[in-house]
């Protein structure tokens, strides 16, 4: 509920509220006169113009960082990341020396770029006007760059934190740990498919909008537990199963994460995708030389903290390999690399919990043994579905 107030305005109230919008943190740096460099906090960083190309950032008149800052001939703005605050604390502190033991090096100005910051903007001096007890520094960019593309360092409400995308698919809030539990009753058909065959398999969830590796089997000369952690986004070729049954709100949520405008063609062939992994029940992925480069975005994805930047990345990267998935037909006369198969595991009300995968099949397969591979898997997932007296539909044949 919201309240107008009309008592007399005071500075505390003018705080409370303005502490409801968040801000980024940066440092801004520069070099003294004698050579040393200088910096400050500050939270109120904006660009201001594209043509000329201006920022600016609003220091507090009484500031003595500012006042050495000031007479510096150029200044570089550095964005902080999340994991920073200890460096952020350092200097909006007192300390004489800020830059002890900090890592930096000299900006196409001279001005310091600090390590591990996300990106930094490079600034010649332009003007700089009083506004009440504060002063508007306006800076002319001549250089600029991203050097640590992660989550930025955020001040709301007098604390620090950063910054994590809204789910984009809300039906698929999962716990991990029950996603876990489930995958250790999976962990035998798991280990007994990848004797079988000599091949890797995996336990896939979906926790929030990600697709969560959460148990894996393969032969010991393999490195295949390293994928337990891996991270996948959810969108298209990635969790066709998972949606399938879901209706036409997470379908539509699904085709819309492409990352192009989605025209009525491709919005076509992910309903075709849909379609036929939800009247098989099982999906289907074949090789592709761009899947270097997608697994090289999934370590990355995996690794770095979530921001839309790397959203929109790893989407572009996958949308480069949708063509492979869910192939209608196979040529029962050629020979096929398999990237994945994958069946679903189902939950007491029929939807899909979690999706066993097998990965790392030996290249040109013959479609007589892609379908022994595909029966195994199948049976391995519905005896899961059994133990957990999950409802799967009928598949089509």
């Amino acid at each position: 509920m919201s309240l107008a107030v009309s008592q007399p305005f005071d500075p505390q109230s003018f705080r409370t509220v303005l502490a409801h919008y968040p801000t980024g943190v940066a440092v801004v740096t520069g070099l003294a006169p004698d050579g040393e460099p200088v910096g400050m906090v500050v939270g109120s960083f904006t660009s201001v113009s594209l043509d000329p190309p201006l920022v600016a950032f609003l220091p507090d008149k009484k500031s003595n960082s500012y006042a050495r800052l000031s007479s510096a001939r150029s200044f570089c703005v550095n964005v902080l990341a999340a994991d920073q605050e200890d460096l952020c604390r350092r200097f909006a502190s007192k300390k004489a020396q800020k830059f002890d033991g900090v890592a930096w090096r000299p900006g196409p100005s001279g001005a310091p770029v600090l390590s591990g910051a996300v990106a930094w903007i490079d600034c010649a001096a332009d003007q700089v006007f009083e506004a009440g007890d504060h002063y508007i520094v306006l800076g002319r960019v001549t250089a600029l760059g991203v050097q640590n593309p992660t989550a930025p360092l955020l001040f709301f409400q007098g604390g620090y934190g950063g910054f994590t995308a809204r789910s984009l698919v809300a039906p698929y809030e999962n716990d991990l740990s029950a996603q876990i539990r489930l995958a250790d009753l999976a962990r035998d058909h798991m280990r007994a498919l990848a004797d079988e065959f000599g091949l890797e398999c995996y336990a896939q969830s979906v926790v929030g909008d990600e697709i969560v590796v959460v148990a894996a089997a393969g032969p010991p000369e393999t490195a295949v537990r390293t994928h337990v952690g891996r991270r996948l986004p959810l969108v298209p070729p990635y969790g066709a199963l998972f949606v399938g049954g879901e209706g036409e709100r997470a379908a539509d949520q699904w085709i819309t994460r492409l990352p192009r405008p989605v025209s009525e063609e491709d919005r076509a062939t992910c309903l075709r995708m849909l379609d036929q992994v939800r009247r098989r029940q099982w999906s289907l992925g074949l090789v592709s030389q761009r899947h270097e480069k997608v697994w090289t975005e999934v370590d990355g994805f995996t690794a770095a903290a979530r921001t839309p930047e790397l959203d929109r990345r790893m989407s572009h990267v996958l949308d480069e390999v949708l063509d492979q998935y869910e192939p209608e037909e196979l040529d029962p006369d050629a020979l096929h690399d398999v990237r994945v198969i994958a069946a679903p595991v189902h939950g007491r009300d029929g939807t899909v919990v979690q999706v066993l995968v097998l990965f790392g099949m030996p290249p040109q397969a013959s479609t007589s043994q892609i379908a022994r591979w595909r029966e195994r898997l199948i049976a391995a997932a519905d005896a899961v579905t059994e133990t957990i007296g999950g409802r799967y539909p009928t598949r089509a044949a």
